[in-house]
């Protein structure tokens, strides 16, 4: 019981290893740091001491605008962002057992992109943007039901879901570059921004509290279900016989998976491969347990996004480069690494 720290309340008690308990504290220490210099970051720069004067109630007048009305919402939306895209290529991972699944790989980013674009030019602002996760959402469940009916043959098996989501993601990015190019130039122009993937111009109302219920309520339920997810990767056969319902549980799963990948794309656009490598990360740290692996995956997304953030605002001033820009310089040599090393195994 040394590895273990235990955590009761009044009806629940748990156990996690203390490895991650330590891992989780030093991630969320770089976080805040990261935060800080986020905060700080821009064309106009503010020192450290002066960001965490504003922080904590003090600092200049306009110090506290710049950083309470544009930067902070950036920052919080980045966290959110980049946790939900991670816990969701956790999930998937899981469920698949391949460490080369992730929501955009397996083709559910796209399908949340259409939805989020087909809202862009339905309604082109008419309506509030707190529907947009809605559609992202839909659009992501479609994808995925779609993705079942597909590789469905007597159940669905892991390798023939993930090789079946890339076919089928490239088709449905070509239909949201169609609406694209088909649309006016300015929502063309908005919607491009999107599918790139970025978090500028956020903001409290609009952005933040659009997306926080989202992942409030589902990065829990899905931590909850860490141990559906390690039955599952020991594959269907060891699960069936050890009661578990498989694909009664794969498909809970992969709606909590699309749920937390859906919101998020809703609000950041397609950010790319922070669902694939923030849970391989993970696991490196941690090792496979799923209710280790989804906060530390949830702290690495968060801090993936917050760096890639930075760096891509701060590196080409005055252009303001998109995140997701730099989170797909580099995540793709990160995947081809996996592609190779799995190919060595194999």
């Amino acid at each position: 019981m040394g590895k273990y720290q235990t955590f009761r309340t009044s009806k629940v008690s748990f156990l996690i290893e203390k490895r991650t308990v330590w891992i989780s504290l030093i991630l969320l220490v770089l976080c805040i740091v990261a935060a800080i210099i986020s905060a700080g970051s821009g064309g106009q720069p503010i020192s450290p001491l002066n960001v965490i004067k504003v922080l904590l109630g003090g600092g200049k007048p306009m110090d506290q605008v710049i950083i309470e009305k544009l930067r902070l919402p950036r920052i919080v939306i980045g966290v959110l962002v980049g946790a939900s895209l991670a816990v969701a290529g956790a999930v998937l991972q899981g469920i698949i057992r391949n460490p080369l699944a992730s929501p955009d790989v397996t083709g559910v980013t796209e399908g949340a992109s259409l939805g989020a674009v087909l809202f862009i030019f339905l309604f082109g602002g008419a309506v509030s943007i707190h529907w947009m996760p809605l559609f992202a959402i839909a659009g992501a469940l479609l994808m995925t039901a779609l993705l079942y009916v597909l590789a469905w043959k007597r159940g669905v098996e892991p390798l023939r879901l993930v090789l079946v989501g890339i076919g089928v993601s490239a088709a449905i990015k070509s239909v949201s570059y169609m609406l694209i190019i088909s649309g006016p130039m300015a929502l063309a122009q908005r919607s491009l921004t999107f599918m790139t993937g970025s978090i500028y111009g956020t903001s409290w109302d609009k952005d933040v509290m659009t997306l926080l219920p989202w992942v409030l309520i589902l990065l829990p339920l899905t931590w909850l279900q860490a141990r559906n997810v390690n039955i599952q990767a020991l594959g269907d056969d060891v699960a069936s016989s050890a009661g578990a319902r498989v694909q009664r549980q794969r498909l809970l799963l992969i709606a909590l998976s699309v749920g937390l990948a859906g919101a998020a794309v809703a609000i950041g656009g397609a950010i790319a491969f922070i669902g694939l490598m923030a849970p391989h990360i993970a696991r490196k740290l941690v090792g496979s347990s799923f209710g280790s692996v989804v906060p530390v995956s949830a702290l690495l997304g968060a801090l993936i996004l917050l760096v890639a953030d930075v760096v891509a605002r701060t590196a080409f001033l005055p252009n303001d480069v998109p995140a997701g820009v730099l989170t797909a310089a580099i995540g793709a040599p990160f995947f081809m690494y996996l592609l190779y090393r799995n190919r060595n195994r194999s």
